[in-house]
C-alpha cells in the first residue's frame, strides 16, 4: 500500500523532554549532595502511571512532596528551553509538501504536549494530536496509536510510526505499525525487537526510505 500518514511520539522524539527531565531530577540530587542512579528513571521511561520511589538516595525522613517541587520547577524550565530535535521539520516539510496526513500519539497530557508543540509552532502541522486522556490505556497498549489511526481514516500498513522508548515501539508495533526507533540518549542503549528501521536521528529519515518500509 502506498504511504500515506506518519504518527509520532513527542517525549524523546519531537523535542528531548526526557533527558531534560533526566537532567532536572539529577541537578535536585546534586544540590543535596547526593548521587542519582539514572536506572531507576530509565525504568519508567515511556510508561504511564508506573510507580516508582525517585527519592531512593534520601533518607525516609526526607520530605518528598518537598524534593518533587523542585524537580517539577527544574524540569519546566529545562523543556521549555529544549528544542526540537534534528531532522524533525525538514521531515514534517517534506510529509505536508508529499500530502501526507500526519499525528502525534503520547503518553503524555495535552496540557504537556499541545503547549510544547504550539511554543515550538508545531501544533498546526499534526492533523490530530492524541494523548493519554483520550484513550482507556497507555503506551505500551496499542490503543493511542489504533486511536491516531482512526482519527486520520488509516489503515496500519497505510502509516508509519516514530518512536524512541521501548514500551512506545511496542504499542506502535501491536497496533499492526510498522516503527521507526530514533533512540534519545536515555535509551540508546535499549534493544528494540520490533522496530522495522533504526537510525541515530530523524535527519537520516527520508520518505522514499519510509513509503519501502510500507510496502507489503
Amino acid at each position: 500500500m502506498p504511504l500515506r500518514g506518519l504518527i509520532f511520539d513527542f517525549d524523546g522524539l519531537i523535542v528531548d523532554t526526557e533527558t531534560a527531565i533526566l537532567e532536572a531530577w539529577q541537578q535536585v540530587h546534586a544540590e543535596d549532595g547526593r548521587q542519582a542512579d539514572p536506572r531507576i528513571l530509565h525504568a519508567i521511561v515511556g510508561h504511564v502511571d508506573m510507580a516508582a520511589d525517585l527519592w531512593t538516595a534520601y533518607p525516609a525522613s526526607e520530605c518528598r512532596d518537598d524534593l518533587a517541587a523542585r524537580f517539577l520547577k527544574l524540569t519546566r524550565r529545562r523543556c521549555e528551553a529544549a528544542p526540537v530535535l534534528p531532522g524533525v521539520v525538514e521531515l514534517l516539510d517534506a510529509a505536508r509538501a508529499a500530502g501526507l496526513r500526519l499525528a502525534v500519539a503520547s503518553n503524555s497530557s495535552h496540557r504537556h504536549v499541545d503547549a510544547h508543540l504550539a511554543a515550538r509552532g508545531l501544533l498546526e502541522r499534526f492533523a490530530t494530536v492524541v494523548c493519554r486522556e483520550d484513550v482507556p490505556r497507555g503506551k505500551p497498549a496499542p490503543d493511542l496509536y489504533l486511536a491516531a489511526l482512526a482519527r486520520l481514516d488509516l489503515r496500519a500498513d497505510e502509516a508509519v510510526a516514530f518512536e524512541d522508548s521501548l514500551p512506545g515501539h511496542e504499542a506502535a508495533a501491536a497496533a499492526g505499525l510498522r516503527v521507526v526507533v530514533v533512540p534519545n540518549p536515555s535509551t540508546v542503549g535499549d534493544v528494540f525487537t520490533r522496530a522495522a528501521w533504526r537510525v541515530a536521528s530523524m535527519g537520516e529519515v527520508s520518505l522514499a526510505r519510509l513509503e519501502q518500509l510500507a510496502l507489503p
